[in-house]
C-alpha cells in the first residue's frame, strides 16, 4: 500500500470489542455461520505498481504471496473454494474488489498488501554561484532537497474496517442480499425490519473480522515477525464487500532487510505460511460453531 494512505487516525479496538460484547445474543447467528469460498486479493496490480522498494514492486509481492497461499488452500483446503480477484499482473479498480467476491458469493475477504513509509527529507548544499553586478555581486549557497526512502521500520499490521464507512458496507449487504442472508427472502427491503438485520450483518462481519485479524498477527508473530497489531482504517477495499474481510501489510518494502524477505521465496512461503494458517483456524472454528 502507498505510503501516502499512512496518515490516518489509529482507533482503538478496546471500544470496538466492547461493542461487540453488548450486541444481542442472536447477532452472531447472522450470516459467518458457512465458509465455503474465499477471496484472495493480491494489492495493486498492471498499471498501479503500488509501493516501491530499492528493486521491487508491491504489485509483484502480492500477486506472488497470494498465488502461493491460493495453492495451499486448495492443497490442503480442498472444499474451501479459493476466487481471486488478480491472479495476473492486471489492474484491477479498488471499487470492483469486493464486488468480484460478492457476485461469487464470498465468505472472507483477505486483501494481501506490502507497507511503506514516507521518506525522510533533507536539505543539503551543493555548491554555491554568483549573484549580482559589480559591487552587489556576491555568492549566495545553492541547495537540494534528497529524499530518504530507506527505513528501520519492520513488521506486520492487519486492518479492519473503519466504522465511518460502515454505511457502504450496509448498502452492499443490502444489494446483495441474496447472497448474504441465510434464508430466502431475509432481507427483503420493502420490510422495516431489513435495516436492523443488515445492521447486525455489519456488526457481526466486523466482529469475525477483528477475530480473524487476531489469528493472522498471532501466526506471524509466532514466526519472528515484528507484530504491529490489529487496528482499524476505513478501507475502500473492504467497505463494499458483503462479508468478512481483512486487510494485511505483510512487511516494509523500503527497508532493506524485509525487501529482500519479502522477495524471497523461503519468506514469501512463509508469510503464505501464517496466512494459510489462520484461515484455517476460521474455518474450524465456524465448522465447530455448526456442530452444536
Amino acid at each position: 500500500m502507498k505510503f501516502l494512505l499512512r496518515a490516518y487516525t489509529r482507533c482503538a479496538l478496546l471500544p470496538l470489542l466492547l461493542t461487540f460484547a453488548l450486541l444481542p445474543a442472536g447477532s452472531y447467528a447472522q450470516s459467518g455461520k458457512t465458509f465455503r469460498t474465499i477471496v484472495l486479493d493480491a494489492g495493486h496490480g498492471g498499471k498501479d505498481p503500488g509501493a516501491r522498494g530499492k528493486y521491487s514492486n508491491e504489485k509483484d509481492i502480492t500477486l506472488a504471496v497470494v498465488l502461493k497461499l491460493g495453492k495451499m488452500l486448495r492443497d490442503s483446503l480442498p472444499d474451501l473454494k479459493v476466487v481471486y480477484t488478480r491472479n495476473t499482473d492486471v489492474f484491477i479498480d479498488l471499487k470492483e474488489r469486493g464486488p468480484i467476491g460478492n457476485r461469487a458469493s464470498g465468505d472472507f475477504f483477505l486483501s494481501v498488501h506490502v507497507n511503506s513509509t514516507a521518506g525522510r527529507r533533507e536539505r543539503i548544499q551543493t555548491g554555491t554561484r554568483t549573484v549580482g553586478k559589480g559591487k552587489r555581486r556576491r555568492k549566495v549557497p545553492v541547495y537540494k532537497t534528497i529524499v530518504h526512502r530507506e527505513t528501520a521500520t519492520s513488521g506486520t499490521e492487519t486492518y479492519v474496517l473503519g466504522l465511518s464507512r460502515n454505511d457502504e458496507k450496509e448498502r452492499a449487504i443490502g444489494e446483495y442480499g441474496e447472497n448474504v442472508a441465510e434464508e430466502p427472502g431475509l432481507l427483503d427491503k420493502n420490510d422495516p425490519m431489513t435495516a436492523v438485520l443488515i445492521a447486525q450483518y455489519s456488526q457481526a462481519f466486523l466482529g469475525k473480522s477483528v477475530n480473524f485479524a487476531g489469528k493472522v498477527q498471532s501466526n506471524y508473530a509466532a514466526i519472528g515477525r515484528n507484530d504491529l497489531g490489529v487496528k482499524q482504517m476505513s478501507l475502500q477495499v473492504l467497505a463494499n464487500s458483503t462479508m468478512p474481510g481483512v486487510l494485511t501489510e505483510i512487511g516494509f518494502i523500503n527497508n532493506p532487510a524485509e525487501e529482500n524477505y519479502l522477495n524471497s521465496e523461503a519468506g514469501q512461503m512463509q508469510i503464505a505460511g501464517c496466512l494459510f494458517r489462520a484461515i484455517k483456524a476460521y474455518k474450524n472454528e465456524i465448522e465447530k460453531d455448526r456442530s452444536r
